[in-house]
């Protein structure tokens, strides 16, 4: 299992000490760390295979991140793939309209025929980025060269999702530049924080005054507000004596 970070807001606001605390829970999740952040007009991904409380650049980075409308962050605890730069979150990538899509994601896929045939093509070897590869080629399939709609795109996102959700953990959050798509569908898990400009979510609360996000309902948020309410579907993922035995086998 991985921890996700997500931040939306009308303004920007310094998420330093956020980012802090969440690193600060790789001792649990040694397996490589991820951030996606604004900078001066553009998106950094930056990553490494290594525990973050182990990084010899993390600090500087922190520290040298600017006030965030928009941010994602992710620490790897490696269930699916080996321990690589290569399987490291964020994965981002550009439609065929120029948009630029980023995924960061919590949890194991165990079903998903229409997931394979990536195997052959990816640069790592996770279920993460193979659900990734099948966002953009969906989403260049369906819109072309001609951008959808904010509305469209979130349909779009929310039928992917309804359609991975069952059987498989599905905790993710989306960035296309304009929506941020939260998601979660395991129970005890995702939490977040409302504050006068947005939220912040995370997969455990850093701090006081935290709440449950809903279960098994994609929302996106844009500048620090609520704008789509996906219907509420019934993948929540439930551990089978099948899945307690594989995860007892790998001493997860």
């Amino acid at each position: 299992m991985c921890e996700l970070l997500g931040f939306s807001s009308a303004k920007p606001a310094d998420v330093r000490d956020y980012l802090r605390e969440f690193y600060s829970h790789s001792e649990r999740h040694p397996h490589g760390w991820g951030l996606m952040r604004e900078n001066g007009g553009h998106r950094d991904i930056i990553k490494e295979n290594c525990k973050a409380s182990e990084s010899i650049i993390l600090g500087d980075i922190i520290n040298g991140t600017s006030p965030q409308k928009n941010m994602l962050a992710h620490i790897r605890f490696a269930t699916v793939g080996s321990i690589k730069y290569e399987n490291c979150h964020p994965y981002s990538a550009k439609d065929l309209t120029g948009r630029e899509w980023t995924l960061i994601h919590n949890g194991t896929i165990f079903s998903a025929r229409d997931l394979i045939k990536y195997m052959n093509t990816q640069k790592g070897d996770t279920d993460s980025e193979r659900l990734f590869l099948y966002l953009m080629d969906r989403v260049n399939e369906v819109q072309g060269q001609s951008p959808l709609s904010a509305g469209k795109r979130f349909e779009l996102v929310e039928e992917i999702i309804i359609k991975a959700a069952p059987r498989n953990k599905l905790n993710l959050m989306i960035f296309d530049g304009e929506l941020l798509y939260v998601h979660k569908n395991m129970r005890d898990t995702m939490r977040y924080k409302h504050f006068s400009d947005g939220y912040i979510f995370s997969t455990t609360a850093l701090g006081d005054d935290w709440g449950d996000f809903p279960m098994a309902q994609l929302i996106a948020f844009r500048n620090g507000e609520i704008v789509f309410n996906g219907k509420t579907h019934d993948g929540i993922f439930v551990p089978t004596l099948e899945y307690i035995t594989a995860m007892d086998a790998m001493n997860i």
